[in-house]
């Protein structure tokens, strides 16, 4: 084959590439603009927020222990005669109830002696009255006198003549006399043990037949009006919790549960009484004391309603007082360095936002976001300020045919 032939073939192999080439790019479909857009934009999920007054709740945890809390003890000594029934642990008693009873012998016996000794003493000044009249006498006979000249007597002199002296000693017995008459009285009175308040009995240690010394344990015993429990809030939150100013005032209203022995959805409610003026020395934070009316569950009131047990841990819900012109926000929509991502403009925005306060769920936000603002709900893993974004309704409507 001639090199002519050869060069003409390689040219038209050359044309018929060119002449492909053209019709591929030709043929070849565009992108649309609009959505290589919604490509590139994440896709993300917001809620609207919106400005209003809230009432946050405090969740602490706290320890049961009782308001009124007594060991009793003996005031004298003796042998005890008589112990009530429901003076075992785990019984009731009511206030004055007599719990034990020590042998009152010998007090009777000592009080009636110290009876006899007060009215030989008011004997010995019925006496002495007497002979006060005979010395009356006798100083007017001795006024009398001429010889003595108008004042005979020194003051001193007459005060003996009236018998002032014996007269002071005697009441002075008396007086001693009635005082050891009225102890002897008062250590009668003590041989029996009553019940302080209505209360209900935890320890035991004496029955009938025991011999006790006075200090002696005899057993422990609490009231059942109230119960305590004591938390711990955060500093920062006490000037959003209301202490009562008397003792016929409540504080803020606290829900006490406990899941772990009640049943799922049981409760106790219960209100602030006090602010221990001291730190948790190992926590730093304030501790606070919640009153529970009737712990025990005993009126009728609170039947079916579940026992406190004194040393428990319970979860205590406080109702903080109202927070007015704040954003409520779920805590977990807050980012790092107290920042919020909104969506505006389809871009977002990271913004810095002020936090009045945060509960167990909620973040109350007082600036930094407006009503109608949309918060940014979900996690990305790119975030910079000006980003595009997309919600699944935005992207619905650009897909909708027009």
């Amino acid at each position: 084959m001639s090199t002519k032939k050869i060069l003409l073939i390689c040219l038209g192999i050359l044309l018929a590439g060119i002449a492909i080439t053209v019709i591929i790019f030709s043929t070849e479909p565009e992108a649309q603009r609009e959505g290589a857009t919604l490509e590139t934009a994440m896709l993300v999920d917001v809620v609207p927020v919106e400005k209003g007054t809230f009432e946050p709740v405090i969740v602490a945890t706290g320890t049961v222990q009782p308001v009124e809390d007594v060991i009793l003890s003996p005031l004298v000594p003796g042998q005890i005669i008589r112990r009530d029934p429901a003076f075992t642990p785990g019984g009731f008693v009511k206030k004055g109830q007599v719990l034990l009873q020590i042998d009152p012998a010998d007090y009777r016996n000592t009080l009636e002696l110290r009876k006899s000794e007060l009215m030989q003493s008011q004997s010995a000044l019925d006496t002495e009255m007497g002979r006060q009249q005979i010395a009356v006498q006798d100083l007017q006979l001795i006024a009398d006198d001429s010889l003595f000249g108008d004042n005979p007597l020194s003051e001193e002199e007459r005060q003996l003549v009236l018998r002032k002296p014996q007269l002071t000693a005697v009441q002075a017995t008396i007086g001693a006399s009635r005082a050891a008459m009225e102890q002897a009285q008062l250590n009668l009175a003590r041989t029996t043990i009553r019940a302080p308040f209505d209360a209900h009995i935890l320890s035991q240690n004496v029955t009938k037949g025991s011999q006790v010394a006075q200090g002696d344990n005899l057993g422990r015993i609490v009231g059942t009006e109230y119960y305590w429990v004591t938390a711990t809030v955060p500093v920062a939150k006490l000037r959003w919790l209301q202490f009562p100013g008397n003792d016929a005032e409540m504080g803020s209203p606290v829900r006490i549960e406990n899941s772990t022995a009640w049943p799922t959805g049981a409760f106790r409610e219960g209100f602030l009484d006090k602010q221990i003026g001291a730190l948790d020395g190992q926590t730093r934070l304030a501790r606070v004391l919640v009153k529970v009316p009737d712990p025990l569950a005993n009126t009728k009131e609170s039947k079916g309603l579940p026992k406190l047990m004194i040393g428990t841990f319970v979860e205590v819900n406080i109702q903080a007082n109202p927070i007015e012109g704040v954003v409520r926000l779920d805590r977990e929509y807050v980012r790092s360095n107290e920042t919020v991502w909104v969506m505006k403009d389809e871009k977002l925005e990271i913004r810095e936002v002020a936090i009045e306060l945060t509960d167990d769920q909620y973040a109350y936000i007082s600036q930094g976001l407006d009503d109608g603002d949309q918060v940014v709900i979900t996690d990305l893993s790119t975030v910079s300020e000006g980003i595009g974004l997309r919600t699944e309704e935005k992207t619905a409507d650009n897909k909708a045919p027009q």
